[in-house]
């Protein structure tokens, strides 16, 4: 079964999802971006927590606008790194269009973290008390059109040595701990190329690299690379960024070189077969 027809599957299996009233209006931003769909870089990338925008019809959850700048809205600065390295990389790009707060995009559906109540402390008023109804029109509206768009991209470029690497960023300090690591590679069962993009960060003496630091990749947790990396055994990895490694252009431009220069690293590694048998 093709990543699309298995999303049509699960939207016929779902019938608040198929019934439920529309959660954008016509004016309203996508529920994702699509961003140079035809690049010659043999990868797809993907930042499910691109944008800190909330749909209109959700009053904005009840939050402060502050509050909604927080990481707690979304992955800051990831955009900006994905942004670039699909320009640096000239690979394809597939971006989140609305909060994490409204619908998290990498969280399996029955997870209690799909539509929080709080994050970090912070209730989410406009996340509590909700409707079946409600919810599956944030599902219908978001959650769906996003993954059927990897999935549809994906079916498109069938290719055994197709990378996935999804993008995204870390708060510095959570729950009053410190987080040493200015990048982190997660993986789950399929660690082929993170192994390998670590080993080419690792050239750079002075970096510190968490390896399923932050961040793991488990099942009970994460959506996007267990669903559309790993049930493919397309090679795969998340890579987060720590925040304040990247609040600044200059900042983000040297991260985009620094990734871009490490995935071109992989690809001379593993030219001609190599572990993961893929050209760059």
């Amino acid at each position: 079964m093709t990543g699309e027809a298995h999303w049509g599957a699960w939207s016929h299996a779902q019938p608040e999802a198929a019934t439920a009233p529309a959660l954008l209006d016509p004016d309203e931003a996508s529920a994702f971006a699509m961003v140079n769909p035809e690049g010659r870089a043999n990868a797809l990338l993907v930042c499910d927590h691109a944008s800190n925008r909330v749909p209109r019809r959700l009053a904005g959850l009840g939050l402060t606008g502050d509050l909604l700048q927080r990481h707690i809205a979304w992955d800051p600065g990831a955009a900006a790194v994905a942004r670039g390295l699909a320009v640096r990389l000239d690979a394809p790009l597939i971006l989140g269009g609305y909060s994490r707060l409204a619908i998290d995009l990498n969280r399996p559906l029955a997870s209690p973290e799909l539509i929080p109540e709080q994050s970090d402390g912070v209730s989410i008023p406009g996340n509590l008390g909700l409707t079946a109804a409600e919810r599956s029109a944030r599902i219908a509206g978001l959650f769906l059109p996003y993954h059927r768009a990897i999935a549809r991209w994906l079916d498109a470029h069938p290719d055994p040595g197709l990378r996935l690497i999804s993008l995204h960023s870390f708060t510095p300090t959570l729950a009053g701990l410190s987080r040493p690591w200015p990048v982190g590679l997660a993986y789950g069962r399929d660690a082929r190329l993170a192994g390998l993009l670590r080993q080419a960060l690792a050239r750079h003496g002075d970096l510190l690299i968490g390896d399923n630091q932050p961040y793991a990749i488990e099942d009970e947790y994460d959506f996007t690379l267990p669903t559309h990396g790993e049930r493919r055994g397309i090679a795969h990895v998340m890579i987060e960024i720590r925040q304040d490694g990247i609040a600044a252009p200059a900042q983000v431009a040297a991260w985009v070189e620094r990734l871009a220069q490490a995935y071109e690293g992989v690809g001379k590694a593993s030219r001609g077969g190599g572990e993961l048998g893929l050209a760059g």
